[in-house]
């Protein structure tokens, strides 16, 4: 994605929200906007320890964002699912350390609490 691209988006979506998720998708209609953001391949820290591999994602979840230029807005977000391979146990990236270990604004955090419900 170009660096304007990037820098107009950090306006629009949650602050910090971008470290751990790319936008692959706008969807425009007359009254709805959705924008589709997907969970980079970045293994979590807190399974460094293990041999992890991407293994697709969950279900979308749909959030409701701010209205933008009068439309409704959504986030339909994909997070992302991790294999160990030795265990074959099913991994995800815990929302709520992400939310411990940052400075994150009021914003990014509801946006957290409203993905791990």
């Amino acid at each position: 994605m170009q660096m304007h691209t990037q820098e107009l988006l950090k306006h629009f979506l949650p602050e910090g929200i971008l470290d751990y998720f790319e936008l692959k998708e706008v969807k425009d209609s007359t009254n709805k906007l959705t924008l589709v953001l997907e969970e980079k391949p970045i293994q979590p820290d807190e399974l460094s320890h293990r041999k992890l591999h991407s293994k697709g994602f969950y279900p979308v979840v749909d959030i409701q964002d701010f209205p933008v230029r009068n439309k409704a807005c959504f986030l339909q977000v994909k997070r992302r699912r991790w294999l160990d391979v030795d265990t074959s146990e099913v991994f995800s990236r815990d929302w709520n350390l992400v939310a411990k270990g940052t400075r994150m604004t009021e914003e990014f955090s509801l946006f957290l609490k409203r993905l791990v419900r």
